[in-house]
């Protein structure tokens, strides 16, 4: 290369150099960090976790989140907080919580707590440390109570998930659907004994003896049973003709397989965590058709009725190659993503007060419907996806297939009874 050449090399590079200076000064740029201290040992936590992290990539290969004039990248950091599984304390999942804010000091907390009893507690170091959370997992309303109580200390807590009064009102709905369609008024209440599932049988238990149902008893398991048979005779010697049911810990399946076996004349209806997803099917040896579950988030099953949740459905196969199992948390967790990106870019800061400034005035059409906030920073549901954010209940047909059916604006099929059942006369 002769000097004149290599001269106007260089110049070309030294512009090729300064023409990218400014896409490469803006992604220079100090990083989002993304925390996720929530229990990763469960399926909820971990499908979260994995939904946060599809959330950011679509974010980051898009350009970032653009904020004072430069496009920045998140970045995620999750720890175990360990609160779902039997035995850990509050204290000590609350420990992992502080240690996450203090090491990696995050902008903003994502998913969360999955026990209420440790959001309940968390709140105070949210507070103290001023760093907005956009929970999804755990459900109790008196988080809200918390927040109204004083705005100002608690506004950096919002849930994007189900709270229990929304579960509460998309069971009543369906229980209602039923007892209308078959006939049926006598219920039997099963459920773990842990505060959300609690709050959730006690506000079931009122639902029904205000409406003409005959509640023919009520029993709690602690985290970690594993034999249901003694009670499942019990209500089927009651007469019960539907069994509400509400667990979120692994061995509940075997709820379904034993209800089954014994042939129990009643259909069940509720929640039962490992249910919940399309491997269920393959896992209890296809002997689970006919239980009506509950989808707490639109997204965490597809719908052939509203294309946002089975786009969101379909890229989360996609990339970790199988559909998802959990049916509360994934869905809200990747929302919370969008969010954030928007109100931070809305709010043209990252600053915590700002933040949670411009994600008061969310008004966002996402994966589980319109997402708004109300005064207790809880996203509100209801039953239509265009209006409100939505759950939903899905029935197991006998050879394998999950149909939604309630609510109507997103049922693909007709709830049916139990093959075993007859129709109350």
């Amino acid at each position: 290369m002769t000097s004149k050449s290599a001269r106007r090399f260089l110049g070309l590079t030294l512009a090729a150099l300064l023409a990218a200076w400014p896409a490469a000064r803006a992604f220079a740029a100090e990083p989002i960090v993304l925390g996720v201290p929530t229990s990763l040992g469960v399926v909820e936590g971990k499908e979260s976790l994995n939904a946060v992290k599809l959330a950011v990539e679509e974010i980051n290969k898009a350009g970032g989140v653009k904020v004072g004039g430069q496009a920045r990248q998140m970045v995620v950091e999750a720890i175990d907080i360990r609160d779902a599984s039997p035995g850990v304390p509050v204290p000590e999942a609350l420990l992992g919580l502080e240690k996450m804010i203090l090491e990696k000091k995050p902008q903003a907390i994502l998913v969360g707590p999955f026990r209420s009893e440790a959001l309940l507690a968390g709140m105070d170091i949210i507070a103290k440390y001023k760093v907005p959370m956009l929970g999804s997992i755990a459900m109790t309303p008196e988080s809200e109570k918390k927040i109204q109580s004083d705005p100002e200390k608690y506004k950096y807590v919002f849930r994007v998930s189900l709270n229990v009064t929304s579960w509460a009102a998309l069971l009543a709905g369906t229980t209602k659907t039923v007892g209308e369609k078959f006939g049926l008024n006598k219920i039997y209440l099963l459920n773990q004994d842990v505060l959300w599932a609690r709050g959730t049988a006690g506000a079931m238990k009122g639902w029904s003896e205000k409406n003409g149902w005959q509640v023919l008893g009520h029993d709690e398991f602690p985290t970690g049973a594993s034999d249901f048979a003694p009670v499942l005779m019990k209500a089927k010697n009651s007469g019960a003709q539907v069994l509400f049911t509400c667990f979120d810990m692994p061995e509940s399946g075997i709820l379904v397989k034993q209800w089954k076996s014994q042939r129990v004349p009643a259909l069940m209806v509720g929640f039962i965590s490992p249910m919940a997803g399309q491997g269920a099917w393959k896992t209890f040896n296809h002997k689970i058709g006919g239980l009506m579950n509950a989808i707490f988030e639109l997204g965490n099953m597809p719908s052939q009725k509203y294309a946002p949740a089975k786009n969101f459905y379909q890229a989360y196969e996609k990339k970790y190659g199988k559909g998802l199992e959990a049916g509360h948390g994934p869905a809200p967790s990747y929302e919370s993503v969008y969010l954030l990106k928007e109100a931070m870019e809305r709010a043209g800061s990252t600053d915590a007060d700002a933040v949670v400034a411009a994600l008061e005035k969310t008004d966002r059409q996402g994966v589980m419907g319109r997402i708004k906030f109300n005064a207790g920073h809880q996203v509100i549901y209801g039953t239509d996806p265009k209006e409100t954010a939505t759950a939903c209940f899905y029935q197991w047909t006998e050879d394998g297939q999950r149909k939604i059916v309630y609510p109507p604006a997103l049922a693909e099929g007709d709830i049916a009874l139990p093959a075993w059942m007859k129709p109350a006369k």
